[in-house]
């Protein structure tokens, strides 16, 4: 799944394939972060500078619909967007800078799959979002780095 890009999934699911939803989902395709929608905007329009903001709002709406990306809702009013990959793993949201931080425990993988096992469920899929705030400043100015 991996090395296809958003757009050419999206198009396989049935999506129409527009230039606008072209340069949002490049824009997505070439992120390393989790960008909200005005940074999206923002780097879309260096592609196509009479791109909206609206046009985003409705433009992800389909690879989310699709289930074709995450949206994460970081508590501080601006949600975040990330290409949903065949690479599990969890996040842990900073409150105070709505920074994603991406992490993976194989601990934390096997009590899920326990817990689900002793409700008597075999674990097909599941997403995990921690929300916190640093605890310390030395945290802090290292996340800063």
């Amino acid at each position: 799944m991996a090395d296809k890009s958003l757009i050419n999934r999206a198009a396989s699911e049935g999506a129409k394939v527009t230039a606008q939803r072209e340069v949002i989902c490049a824009v997505l395709d070439g992120s390393s972060d989790h960008p909200d929608v005005d940074q999206i905007w923002i780097r879309a329009r260096k592609h196509d500078p009479k791109l909206s903001l609206a046009s985003v709002y409705r433009t992800l709406k389909a690879p989310e619909d699709l289930d074709l990306i995450w949206r994460h809702d970081c508590g501080d009013s601006r949600a975040r967007y990330e290409i949903k990959l065949a690479r599990h793993h969890d996040h842990l949201i900073d409150m105070k800078t709505g920074k994603v931080i991406e992490f993976q425990d194989p601990e934390l993988e096997a009590l899920k799959a326990r817990i689900a096992k002793r409700l008597g469920y075999s674990l097909e899929h599941h997403s995990l979002e921690l929300y916190g705030r640093p605890t310390n400043a030395d945290h802090q100015s290292a996340q800063a780095k």
